[in-house]
């Protein structure tokens, strides 16, 4: 198995094989998150306006949006994991756009699949790919908005790494360098109504769900996420 790490929008225009677009700091904590609460399914949308019509269409589904970090007009939910864990979401389907996460599943045009991955899943991811044992897996790290490389996207795609190649791996420090780093954001007094410091928390809890975040498409063509229980 060929593991290649790669970042950002470019990186995800070069993925193939098998790649696994990371956002850590927080669309695919959320949607992890979120199943635990009870989703059915995700569908996630690169466009703002696409997923607005989206929920023009199905008014029954919620909507997640964040751009900047910040939650969006018309939106139920901004892109914290402290947010969505306060509801009972059973059974329901949400659409959810961000500045990086979601812009990495649509430019992943050359991979053979995708999934979604985040510090909270990646064990699961980890086994996910190794019971299906491809060739190439590349490791996708949106970094922030899709702009720069990020501490928490690098190390979750350096975790995932060794887990698939039975490498060592610091969990204490990689944690602490993410909280010296960019997690700093979730500390400022200011920012606690968007980006709460529980949110830092709940991001870097490696391997707290048993389930990998495979894409599938639906009748429509679109992308979707349903968990897949890893035992």
């Amino acid at each position: 198995m060929d593991v290649t790490i790669f970042q950002l929008l470019e990186g995800a225009r070069q993925a193939r094989g098998a790649a696994v677009i990371i956002d850590v700091f927080r669309a695919y904590s959320v949607e992890c998150y979120g199943f635990a609460q009870g989703l059915r399914r995700i569908y996630p949308v690169g466009g703002l306006e696409e997923a607005r019509r989206m929920k023009e269409e199905h008014p029954d589904y919620l909507l997640c949006g964040e751009r900047e970090g910040r939650k969006q007009p018309g939106c139920d939910f901004g892109n914290s994991p402290l947010e969505i864990t306060k509801r009972n979401l059973t059974g329901r389907t949400l659409i959810h756009t961000t500045s990086a996460g979601t812009q990495g599943l649509e430019n992943a045009k050359g991979a053979d699949l995708l999934l979604a991955a985040s510090l909270v899943n990646a064990r699961a991811t980890a086994e996910y790919l190794r019971r299906l044992n491809p060739a190439q897996v590349s490791l996708v790290c949106m970094g922030l908005a899709g702009r720069r490389p990020t501490d928490e996207d690098t190390l979750c795609a350096q975790y995932i790494r060794a887990l698939l190649l039975d490498l060592p791996f610091d969990k204490e420090q990689a944690v602490e360098t993410m909280r010296r780093g960019d997690g700093q954001r979730f500390f400022i007094p200011e920012d606690q109504g968007f980006a709460p410091k529980e949110d830092f928390d709940l991001c870097v809890m490696f391997d707290r769900f048993p389930y990998a975040l495979p894409v599938q498409y639906d009748q429509e063509g679109r992308k979707y996420i349903e968990r897949e229980i890893i035992q």
